[in-house]
């Protein structure tokens, strides 16, 4: 075991990627799926999303002690036509059911112009946006959605959380630029970046979280009891209030519940919870969209008009010089970059719960400092 950190430090991708390969493995995860799985988890925090990757294994590990994970399942396919599909996640971590099932549903596009692929008994699958990533690295769009374990959103004008923060995400490339991928939550913030806010012990924003009277709850700490704990309060959908149109951040949710749930029979997470055994698995389902451009217009001609389309916004003048107008993307394309040469933070607070968790496990400890700073 590596000697105690005293501080925070910024790891290699390489090393961030070969630890959670480590954990995942001698958790008793087969050997191929928790490649994919940490090459995913890795991905996500090159791209600057600290929320969903190495920082997912403290909470994984719950699961898997508590046996409602079935790690070392691999995914089987359920059914499977020309232009669509169902997998079965059999329960397993949802990493590599969804990268399946996007390689699936791109496959299906390109021979179909449609390719469409539902997931059912998964759990947790990280961001959604690295598989609509995956879409335009293969030249198509793509669209991801997925229900959620946590009844954490509290729907407009209600008391209680009735849905999770069900993701939506949507991907188009480019010619020259950079893709447009927008990943975002139904809720106003994901869970987990309060609990990324928790970690540093900083304050949130007023407005992501509420307690039981509708009252907006800024200390991290506190929010996490009423995301994770308490039977009141909790997120709220996207827009914040109800003046702010919250309206539309829960009709999303609901959106995204209906394609990554109700059509693929999985669990509605707020009944779902009523009537789960202790050890029963998460059931959450995802969907996977792809379009092939081509098969709607002339080859490249997709790309060139959202190079013009992207283009044009570049070139909108920005309400402050110093702060230039962007689309999806571009932000975790830009903390790639900076991440590939400086690394990705390790905050003290899980720098210890991933020790922790390679001591209980018998994994290595091999996160180490990024060596280079060009």
């Amino acid at each position: 075991m590596a000697s105690e950190q005293t501080s925070g430090f910024n790891a290699s991708a390489r090393s961030v990627r070969e630890q959670i390969v480590q954990v995942l493995r001698a958790w008793g995860m087969q050997h191929d799926l928790a490649d994919t799985a940490a090459d995913l988890m890795a991905e996500t925090d090159l791209l600057g999303i600290d929320s969903h990757g190495i920082s997912m294994l403290p909470s994984y590990e719950d699961k898997v002690l508590a046996g409602t994970l079935a790690i070392g399942a691999r995914p089987r396919v359920v059914r499977d036509g020309p232009a669509s599909a169902l997998l079965d996640g059999m329960a397993g971590l949802g990493y590599p059911v969804a990268a399946q099932a996007m390689h699936m549903a791109v496959d299906k596009a390109l021979e179909q112009g449609v390719g469409a692929v539902a997931v059912r008994n998964s759990h947790h699958f990280g961001a959604a946006g690295v598989y609509a990533r995956i879409a335009v690295r293969r030249g198509v769009v793509g669209l991801v959605t997925s229900s959620a374990n946590g009844v954490i959103m509290v729907p407009t004008a209600a008391a209680m959380p009735m849905l999770g923060t069900n993701p939506i995400a949507f991907a188009a490339p480019a010619a020259q630029n950079e893709p447009f991928v927008l990943d975002m939550a139904t809720t106003t913030v994901a869970a987990n970046k309060v609990k990324v806010y928790d970690f540093h012990g900083k304050p949130l924003p007023p407005g992501w979280a509420m307690d039981g009277r509708g009252e907006p709850v800024t200390d991290a700490a506190q929010a996490m009891a009423y995301i994770f704990k308490h039977p009141e309060g909790g997120l709220s959908p996207l827009g914040g209030t109800a003046a702010m149109s919250s309206h539309k951040g829960y009709g999303l949710a609901m959106m995204a519940q209906i394609l990554g749930s109700t059509l693929t029979g999985s669990g509605f997470a707020a009944l779902h919870a009523k009537r789960r055994g202790p050890r029963d698995p998460d059931n959450i389902g995802h969907f996977f969209l792809a379009l092939n451009p081509d098969a709607f217009r002339d080859a490249g001609s997709f790309e060139a008009d959202l190079d013009d389309m992207i283009d044009a916004l570049h070139d909108t003048p920005p309400a402050q010089p110093d702060v230039p107008v962007q689309v999806a993307g571009e932000p975790e394309a830009r903390a790639r970059a900076h991440r590939e040469r400086h690394g990705i933070p390790i905050p003290p607070a899980l720098d210890i719960r991933l020790r922790q968790i390679c001591e209980r496990c018998k994994a290595a400890y091999v996160l180490e400092p990024v060596t280079s700073q060009a």
